[in-house]
């Protein structure tokens, strides 16, 4: 897959000082882990997923969860576990009859109850498993870790097929401060004897949060929330040096608009139209798309990348937020192209910074394989000119392509 492949090829120019590259299952590691964006859970009672990817419903879709645990009720689990390989299956025949190509395949992944399943899956889609990237793990904990990668290890060394792990961390012995570091420090351990089956790490929120009764609003963060900001904070403390974290799920979504006007002032666009041209562009963005703007942009402040959302809208909101900055981007090679030196500062492209080369190498690292994946915005562009884009989006200097007729009508 390819992020954005549905802009047009003079809106990818426009928008772009480096347009992101196709992602698949075979990509290396590092990049694939830095690779899900937001990734779209649906139930595994749905019987049009295939249709979804086939159809391209969702242009933005770009990595994808199919969920055999909470998402349905334990009288569908039979259904659903033959409707899972059913829709495999179909990708797999319309892949093999030449009617999907790979880099329009999303990153798919199925979330399990437990191992036994997971293998019982696997054994049902054979060859077909080639269509999946692998397999989330829920409510992950000391007493199924080794239970969980040792059938993964299995499947992937019986079928000779690449597939990767990812924990959930969503149990009460992780929240409760009695139990957690403890139980963290003994899964640090079994995490390091099966990193190379580990794409990244998630955390359970909504599960953390009803323990203690608590939810948050469409306008508070997670990081509002005290007691899982305290959590996150442990596990990036524990687990961000060597794995990837992602961030937690977004509950919220809504057709109601309303402009998100500071942003958007902030934009090219804005500068060369004014107000008129700002309520011209800002039909797509509502309040609960606001709060998911903002606790991205805190994921992304806290070293978490990639986030669990519940609805397609909330897709293009957390991916358009993954491009990396030009000025970032410029400052990750500056450091890249220092590396040999073990310290030193160099000041940045823009003169406005110091990129001291040791502290900010494995930043730099981060930076370069986002870039590799999502692309870097031209100077004058950010998120808002992909959540807001027109059809004659854009060249490089900022400025929109329209007529003096159109200019007017605004």
């Amino acid at each position: 897959m390819r992020y954005f492949n549905w802009l047009s090829a003079l809106e990818e120019s426009g928008i772009f000082y480096k347009k992101p590259e196709v992602i698949s299952k075979h990509s290396p590691k590092e990049e694939l882990a830095f690779a899900l964006g937001g990734t779209l859970y649906m139930p595994a009672t749905r019987s049009s997923i295939s249709q979804i990817v086939l159809k391209k419903k969702y242009p933005e879709l770009s990595s994808m969860v199919i969920c055999l645990e909470d998402a349905i009720g334990d009288e569908e689990v039979a259904f659903s576990e033959e409707n899972v390989v059913e829709q495999v299956l179909k990708l797999s025949e319309s892949y093999a009859n030449h009617e999907l190509l790979l880099e329009e395949l999303p990153l798919i992944f199925i979330r399990v109850r437990d191992a036994g399943q997971m293998k019982f899956v696997a054994n049902q889609l054979g060859d077909s498993l080639k269509m999946i990237s692998g397999f989330v793990f829920p409510k992950l904990s000391t007493n199924n870790v080794e239970d969980y990668f040792s059938a993964l290890i299995e499947i992937v060394e019986e079928h000779q097929e690449p597939l990767y792990g990812m924990p959930i961390l969503e149990t009460p012995d992780l929240l409760d401060k009695k139990t957690r570091y403890q139980r963290l420090t003994e899964l640090s351990e079994k995490f390091q004897v099966y990193k190379d089956y580990i794409l990244n790490l998630r955390i359970g929120a909504t599960d953390l949060c009803g323990l203690y009764g608590i939810r948050r609003k469409y306008n508070t963060t997670i990081y509002d929330i005290s007691l899982i900001r305290d959590f996150i904070a442990d596990l990036i403390n524990f687990f961000a040096r060597d794995f990837v974290i992602s961030g937690p799920v977004w509950e919220y979504f809504d057709q109601t608009s309303r402009v998100l006007k500071p942003e958007l002032r902030k934009t090219p666009f804005y500068k060369e139209y004014g107000e008129a041209g700002l309520e011209y562009r800002s039909h797509l963005l509502n309040e609960y798309a606001d709060g998911l703007i903002k606790e991205t942009i805190l994921d992304l402040e806290n070293g978490l990348d990639g986030k669990t959302v519940i609805h397609p809208s909330h897709l293009n909101i957390v991916q358009s937020l993954y491009v990396v900055s030009k000025e970032e981007y410029l400052d990750a090679l500056s450091i890249y192209h220092h590396s040999e030196r073990e310290s030193g500062a160099v000041k940045s492209t823009y003169s406005n910074k110091m990129n001291e080369v040791k502290p900010h190498r494995r930043w730099a690292q981060k930076i370069l394989l986002k870039s590799k994946v999502f692309g870097v915005y031209h100077e004058k562009y950010n998120y808002i000119d992909l959540l807001t884009k027109e059809e004659d989006t854009a060249d490089p200097e900022g400025h929109e392509r329209r007529t003096a007729s159109q200019r007017e009508s605004l």
